[in-house]
């Protein structure tokens, strides 16, 4: 496995995960002790100061499987917005891709046991880009 890249998130998606990891049925799983260790090691600065090349909450990403060069889009999304294309922050992969920016990897534990490595090549849409979400 390679070492965690660096990542940045904004105040106020740290408020909204940290007041999700705290709810009845998330609190002290796997998936939230796996969030909290990526929200703990995360630069955090003001929404209007993400910048636009960063994964945030609601973000829409293009990826590439790096073996395969297989590309796929992806919404990163809380568990109650979960749907097709739209992968949950608690999910595995969504909490690896939270923070990260274009042009960094990470891998992806697959359920055959292989680890897919999946590049960030493009933000499609961030909230914070956009100024869609900067309301506290």
């Amino acid at each position: 496995m390679q070492p965690s890249p660096p990542i940045t998130i904004s105040r106020l998606d740290l408020g909204r995960l940290k007041r999700l990891l705290a709810s009845p049925g998330v609190r002290d799983t796997d998936a939230a002790l796996a969030l909290d260790d990526e929200l703990e090691r995360a630069a955090v600065v003001d929404p209007e100061a993400l910048p636009p090349d960063v994964v945030s909450m609601n973000s829409r990403v293009r990826l590439r499987e790096q073996r395969t060069e297989r590309e796929l889009e992806l919404t990163l999304v809380y568990p109650s917005d979960v749907g097709p294309d739209r992968v949950s922050v608690l999910a595995p992969v969504g909490s690896a891709l939270l923070g990260l920016k274009v042009g960094q990897d990470i891998e992806w534990p697959l359920p055959n046991g292989r680890i897919a490595e999946l590049r960030v090549l493009e933000i499609l849409y961030q909230p914070e880009a956009t100024g869609d979400d900067l309301d506290a």
